[in-house]
């Protein structure tokens, strides 16, 4: 396929500023999408005005390009990170931007030094070893905003990575070889190259379907978990908290465990909320600090019996940076509840698919998930982080219960639609839900090739510096040559 027409000659400041604008309105009316479902699919608007912002004359100006486009997708959505730390927020938005601005220079020195075809297979595993690259391995991760988020429902078959893949895949198919390919299928194809064709994809859903089928098994009877009661509150003072379960247990008298939030205690779990559960026959979560020394501690969600003695405790597994957030968990574990395996995640490790992963291995058949999101962090923080658990509800095939301190707190079930939430900075309100538990969770594919890619894109970028360097050198030895 002769894909040389595909791209024009490089795009002047004119064309490469409509498209930066293209792509920066594509991705805020995609994160509409929780609003407006339908709208996510515009994501792939943004992902194919990136691909053409690689279209430049050197790296550089693919660089700051990028820069520029992502800055201004990123910055908007995440205001909040103003309000929390002032002006230190446009650095971090910047380190948010980099790595995209990264992808559009590697794709444009991999496009100048081997041609547009070649460049063409590496832009899906470039971008999804970026993106799995910044939202999970190195110290400032932060999954947030990336396409998988976007997209009208999370994949239960291909992971939030994985969607990623598929829809630069697609872009990039329609750029590069859209018009090459039609034309060849429809002058040239042969009978035998069709055959080859459907025995290849015959080969691959061959592939997917054993994880096709261990989905599909999670559609057989389950077992139903007990009712789950969570009190949305934040700051209440330790002694009203019994008062306010008893008001709780009042209108949901068959409820078995109670849920608050992560850190609506300053220490461990104090008697009087030991008495209340030995006295009321129920479990409590509860979020506090379990400490090592005076100063240093673990952020915990803390599982009190019904003995009104702590049977399970998790630390938080990664602590956010920068946020006096306590040690890094040791281990994580499932509690073996009278009902099943029930993993708890804190606040922002439900974020994280590595920390998911662990405990969907353990055998987790439900999650529950304590989480702090202050009212002064503003309406919009709390919906962006509205959209992580019925995507990894949906990608596990787990269901999720979500407690927030006063943002949207969530049931949602393990197909990950949501089935019953609290209003937004809604002090008091109780969020009760009874949901189904499957015999355990699958990991979705992506969880495979992602750090493939990311370990993929690394050698690219190795080579390509390194190339520059040699050429650099030469030029240097024989001027004349250039």
């Amino acid at each position: 396929m002769d894909i040389k027409n595909s791209w024009a000659n490089p795009l002047d400041w004119k064309k490469s500023a409509l498209w930066l604008i293209f792509a920066v309105a594509c991705f805020h009316a995609a994160y509409t999408s929780i609003h407006h479902p339908v709208a996510g699919c515009l994501i792939f608007g943004y992902a194919y005005g990136l691909i053409k912002l690689t279209n430049q004359p050197d790296v550089r100006h693919a660089f700051y390009y990028g820069l520029a486009a992502v800055f201004l997708c990123y910055a908007p959505q995440v205001i909040f990170f103003w309000y929390i730390f002032n002006s230190a927020a446009i650095v971090l938005w910047l380190v948010l931007a980099f790595w995209i601005a990264l992808f559009t220079a590697i794709i444009c020195g991999s496009r100048r030094r081997w041609g547009h075809a070649k460049a063409a297979w590496l832009i899906p595993v470039v971008w999804t070893g970026l993106e799995y690259f910044r939202s999970e391995l190195y110290y400032l991760k932060f999954s947030w905003l990336n396409i998988g988020y976007a997209l009208p429902a999370g994949s239960w078959l291909f992971g939030i990575y994985g969607c990623g893949f598929l829809v630069v895949a697609t872009v990039t198919g329609q750029i590069f070889f859209g018009r090459a390919a039609w034309n060849y299928f429809r002058k040239k194809m042969t009978l035998l190259e069709v055959v080859v064709v459907l025995a290849l994809v015959a080969i691959v859903l061959a592939l997917l379907l054993p994880d096709l089928a261990e989905t599909k098994s999670s559609y057989r009877p389950k077992r139903f978990c007990p009712v789950i009661v969570g009190v949305q509150m934040e700051g209440s003072p330790v002694d009203v908290i019994p008062q306010v379960l008893d008001r709780a247990l009042a209108q949901n008298t068959n409820a078995s465990i109670f849920v608050l939030s992560e850190c609506t205690l300053e220490g461990s779990v104090p008697d009087s909320l030991k008495d209340w559960c030995r006295k009321r026959a129920r479990f409590l979560v509860v979020g506090g600090r379990d400490f090592v020394t005076n100063h240093v501690y673990y952020n915990t969600a803390f599982v009190v019996g019904t003995n009104g003695e702590i049977v399970f405790k998790q630390a938080k597994s990664v602590p956010v940076q920068f946020f006096d957030d306590g040690l890094r968990a040791t281990n994580q574990a499932v509690w073996d509840s009278p009902w099943g395996k029930i993993g708890f995640c804190i606040c922002y490790d439900l974020s994280y698919t590595r920390v998911i992963d662990r405990l969907v291995a353990r055998g987790a058949q439900l999650l529950i998930v304590p989480t702090m999101d202050n009212e002064d962090w503003g309406w919009h923080e709390h919906e962006l982080h509205s959209r992580v658990a019925p995507v990894r509800a949906a990608e596990y095939g787990l269901p999720v219960f979500r407690l927030a301190s006063s943002g949207v707190s969530q049931a949602v079930n393990d197909g990950g639609q949501v089935v019953a939430q609290t209003k937004i900075s809604g002090y008091g309100d109780l969020l009760t839900a009874q949901l189904r538990m499957p015999p355990h969770g699958t990991i979705p594919r992506d969880r495979q090739f992602a750090p493939i890619c990311s370990g993929l894109t690394g050698i690219i970028t190795a080579v390509l510096l390194f190339l520059t360097w040699t050429d650099y050198r030469r030029s240097k030895k024989n001027p004349a040559a250039d």
